[in-house]
């Protein structure tokens, strides 16, 4: 830990104390003592933390102490923790180090949970398992010491339920994450050039051969090598976060993914407190046929990549995942029941409305000023386009009841299916606006604890809505 946390914090660094060197005068020593003497505190704060942070597992808490100057206790019970993942970074893969992120789940809004960091790789598998396990706390548990390093239980590793293949590498480009990601990366790579008075449109005289080109020409070798370079960096990004991937069931019951090329990467929900999955189809994975399936249980969170359970993969694939990861047949393949036609002019009003009025200011701006005259004509395009989102916002619309669970979609842009289990729903928030009011419709929310809390069941009829929500109701009293 005395390495490991001092030279991940220099290496974030490195782009500031390159700038601090290669921009100072020459034989100006002040930027050197400077680099020097922030590599020097990086060190001190590593060893401060060091010698500061201690962790201990009881019977009933797991507990935290670190921080010199502004101290912090942190406490976990053991029997809300509902998630451990396992990180190792290269420098800790080197020291044979894991990151063990607990989560638990959510109270009050705050996200609870803590970070175990450089914790010893046969240390942090043990706590994985220990820590998922239903515990049975004595009656007579009383002052409890610092828990020793557990040896490892060699158990059974389980059932493996799915594996990475390799041609599933063709949905990288179609997810916005990777793009995103791309973009973040050749942003901080112009601003570093930046910062080192570097102009990357003048390597090779690039901008200025495309501004003698014609527009179309220079449009197009723009947009070739911005897809180019997305496509390139999502495959990269793809092989650096699922390589190895692996998703099985322990004996317990536990789900465990594991992946990673230079960050390793393990995710483990316990199997008894998993109340759902989501098959999330964003609009470029749809058009191509893919999907990407989601855990539901309480503390998963963003650092945990909400619960992803695989890769980008063939929507079949996705759906089989879900199936098997909640022992159940094909509760995301169920047929779902149509929304009522208000629902379809709801989505068309707030379609085309904005359209409607883009389409009228682009005219009233053409006979204003005549040279703007092709913007109506242009706005008009955007028409059938609307219409067929709205169209295809409502065929995603859904929802069905199994003997076992409360299935629905939503979305266009982003359609997603839950299968959340009909125990695990806690409550119901019923809205209604003035314009679903007129429609005759509502939307139902069904409440858990699990993912995001809630799951939207949108415009629905009231009659319906009344009749699922008994239905559920009943369900669970019977059970």
């Amino acid at each position: 830990m005395v390495v490991v946390a001092p030279l991940h914090a220099l290496v974030r660094l490195v782009p500031v104390l390159l700038i601090l060197l290669v921009t100072g005068r020459s034989g100006d020593p002040v930027r050197l003592w400077i680099t020097v003497g922030i590599a020097g505190v990086v060190v001190l704060g590593g060893l401060v933390r060091w010698r500061t942070t201690r962790y201990r597992i009881t019977p009933e808490r797991v507990e935290l102490h670190s921080g010199w100057i502004r101290r912090q206790r942190r406490s976990v019970p053991r029997d809300r923790i509902r998630t451990v993942d396992l990180t190792a970074t290269l420098l800790h893969r080197a020291f044979r180090l894991n990151v063990v992120a607990v989560r638990a789940a959510e109270s009050g809004g705050d996200h609870s949970g803590l970070n175990l960091d450089a914790v010893g790789k046969a240390e942090g598998e043990s706590l994985r398992r220990e820590l998922l396990e239903r515990q049975t706390v004595p009656a007579d548990v009383g002052s409890v010491p610092d828990r020793e390093a557990p040896e490892p239980s060699g158990r059974p590793t389980g059932e493996t339920l799915a594996r990475l293949d390799w041609s599933w590498i063709r949905y990288a480009p179609l997810t916005f994450s990777s793009l995103a990601g791309i973009g973040a990366l050749a942003a901080a790579g112009f601003n570093l050039l930046t910062e080192l008075n570097v102009d990357p449109r003048s390597v090779g005289g690039v901008a200025a051969r495309l501004t003698a080109a014609p527009l179309w020409v220079a449009v197009g070798v723009v947009g070739a090598g911005l897809l180019m370079l997305a496509v390139v960096g999502s495959v990269v990004l793809f092989v650096e976060r699922w390589w190895g991937y692996v998703l099985t069931r322990e004996a317990d019951g536990t789900l465990r993914v594991r992946r990673g090329l230079l960050t390793m990467r393990s995710l483990s929900v316990a199997g008894d407190r998993l109340r759902g999955v989501s098959v999330h189809e964003p609009l470029l994975l749809r058009a191509g046929r893919g999907a990407q399936t989601r855990a539901l249980a309480a503390g998963l969170g963003h650092e945990t990549q909400g619960g992803v359970l695989q890769p980008p993969a063939p929507r079949a694939e996705a759906h089989r995942v879900a199936s098997l990861a909640l022992s159940a047949a094909d509760p995301t393949l169920t047929p779902l029941v149509s929304h009522p036609r208000a629902a379809l002019r709801r989505r068309l009003t707030r379609a085309i409305g904005p359209v409607v009025a883009l389409v009228a200011l682009a005219v009233v701006v053409g006979r204003v000023w005549p040279r703007w005259e092709w913007l109506a004509p242009s706005a008009a395009v955007l028409l059938p386009l609307a219409a067929l989102l709205a169209w295809d916002r409502y065929r995603g619309l859904g929802h069905a009841l199994t003997p076992e669970y409360l299935v629905s979609r939503v979305g266009g842009l982003s359609r997603r299916t839950v299968a959340v289990q009909r125990t695990g729903i806690v409550g119901w928030r019923v809205r209604q606006s003035v314009f679903q009011r007129r429609a005759g419709v509502v939307t139902l929310e069904a409440v858990t604890a699990a993912g995001d809390g809630g799951y939207r069941i949108l415009d629905v009829g009231g009659e319906d809505a009344v009749a699922l929500i008994d239905a559920v109701g009943s369900r669970r009293c019977s059970g």
